[in-house]
């Protein structure tokens, strides 16, 4: 099991790697970068370069324990065909119509290079904040058998929030790691760790990198 709050990590103590995947979500240029798409909204991206150690650490731990990583990728075509009229306003409000920001294909699409993306990884593309909205991720899941999900990524209150929620109303057993999330409001960071433990855990457990590393080695040095 792996140490957490409101409560160890499974709850039934039953933790099977096979049965595991860790999220890395949207850990991409467009959020990381100078040049990209947090930082033409006005937010500092060195909030979420923070957590590429603790990322890093948690994706190594996971490999080396057999739990299967997914990333997922944030844009939308780059016909646009896949944006709504309001999805098109609010770029166009934020001065970014006519760019190639979160665009697929784009340099700022791509997965930051300090993100160890390997041939055996899944890769999810999705336009919704919720990784789970308009993808293939909940048959992937199925199909591998996961049912027990490890989150990680940016930004806390938006993408990794909104795939919780649905991770959790599909019945998967959810544990989020708050040193390796991230995002440019710190208060809308804190807030949205709290809300994962409220009422006994309604949206699964917290915990960090440290513990999750601690976790997945305790089976093997025994």
């Amino acid at each position: 099991m792996i140490s957490a709050r409101p409560f160890d990590w499974p709850y039934d103590g039953r933790l099977l790697p096979a049965a595991t995947a860790l999220l890395v979500i949207d850990m991409q240029q467009d959020f990381l970068s100078p040049e990209g798409y947090f930082a033409r909204k006005g937010y500092d991206p060195a909030r979420l370069r923070a957590i590429l150690p603790a990322v890093g650490r948690l994706i190594a731990a996971c490999r080396a324990a057999g739990i299967r990583i997914i990333h997922t990728r944030q844009g939308y075509r780059a016909d646009l065909a896949d944006m709504t009229a309001y999805e098109k306003w609010r770029r166009a409000r934020a001065g970014l119509a006519g760019t190639d920001v979160l665009l697929r294909g784009s340099p700022g699409f791509a997965i930051a290079p300090e993100i160890d993306v390997r041939p055996g990884d899944i890769i999810i593309d999705k336009t919704a904040n919720g990784a789970f909205t308009h993808t293939e991720l909940e048959h992937v899941l199925g199909a591998q058998g996961i049912t027990h999900l490890i989150f990680s990524g940016c930004t806390t209150d938006v993408c990794v929030q909104g795939t919780l929620r649905e991770a959790c109303d599909r019945n998967f057993q959810c544990l989020t790691v708050a040193d390796a999330c991230a995002s440019g409001d710190a208060y809308a960071h804190e807030a949205a760790l709290h809300m994962i433990t409220v009422e006994d855990g309604i949206f699964g457990a917290l915990t960090d990198t440290a513990r999750v590393v601690a976790g997945l080695e305790r089976p093997r040095a025994g």
